[in-house]
């Protein structure tokens, strides 16, 4: 299957004809067993303000099963302003719990990626957050900032924040700026820039190109906000987490394909990735 049929240089999504279109989201949706005009519509949601936010694209009572795993995990607050001071997060989650992975692999996520990544895209990423009362607006950041190639460009990577609590205006809902994504460098002023807080119900989950400006937002009320986000990149750029450190490989047989793919188990044809001169998923069998 083609990728990266959506996207020109300028971090825009490419104007295809609606046959077009139609086809490229077909095909990604027969792949993974989604409907083809949700993958459509949503793509070309994403085209137009770099972002969609999918409601309630699983039930409120499986967020409150992970939400009861991951919880206890959650036990020292950020570091820096960035991390959030009075924000707690785990990383190298896939090691410590798998209660995240089916929001890492969610099917009608995977068409999306599909059409916007190269084949054997990467997990760059996967956290899970809970930002507390008191909390102040996270810096504005687009997720690919770090790879230090010039703006507007295509994105490099694309991301998901999964609401495990509803997301609401007060209490910490991550902020995020539209159309940003074909911006050029600079970084933009978060006094004067069009914050709009994806509000959304437990279960839902905004998708978000890798150039979108964005950051949480801060949280004004009386309880814990708590996300998952996944972070996926191309595969020949390098993962924000060394997966090949950080899950081993008792964890990594535990998981589906689809995620032992993207935690390294893969190759981008013909030559990155192998060990040995070979494929790397043999070290699984």
């Amino acid at each position: 299957m083609a990728n990266r049929l959506y996207t020109n240089d300028d971090g825009s999504l490419k104007n295809e004809t609606a046959a077009g279109q139609s086809a490229y989201a077909a095909a990604a949706a027969h792949r993974r067993g989604v409907d083809a005009q949700l993958v459509e519509r949503l793509l070309s949601e994403i085209q137009r303000n770099g972002y969609v936010i999918i409601p309630e694209l699983l039930p409120r009572q499986t967020m409150t099963e992970l939400k009861a795993e991951v919880l206890p995990l959650l036990t020292h607050d950020g570091r820096n302003e960035f991390e959030g001071l009075k924000t707690r997060r785990i990383y190298s989650v896939i090691e410590k719990t798998l209660a995240c992975n089916p929001l890492v692999d969610h099917p009608l996520i995977l068409a999306l990626l599909d059409t916007l990544l190269m084949n054997n895209y990467l997990l760059s990423q996967l956290q899970a957050i809970n930002i507390y009362p008191g909390e102040i607006s996270q810096p504005l950041h687009h997720d690919d900032g770090f790879y230090p190639l010039s703006r507007p460009r295509a994105p490099i990577s694309a991301a998901t924040i999964w609401a495990i609590d509803d997301f609401t205006a007060d209490n910490g809902a991550t902020l995020v700026v539209p159309g940003s994504h074909k911006w050029g460098d600079g970084q933009p002023d978060a006094d004067s820039a069009e914050l709009t807080p994806a509000v959304m119900p437990a279960g839902s989950v905004v998708f978000l190109l890798g150039t979108l400006w964005h950051g949480a937002g801060p949280n004004d009320s009386g309880q814990p906000r708590m996300a998952a986000t996944a972070q996926y990149c191309e595969p020949w750029a390098r993962q924000q987490e060394n997966y090949s450190l950080a899950i081993s490989r008792e964890r990594a047989r535990l998981c589906s394909p689809e995620i032992q793919s993207m935690l390294g188990y893969s190759l981008l044809f013909p030559f990155i990735g192998f060990v040995d001169g070979r494929h790397p998923k043999r070290l699984l069998e």
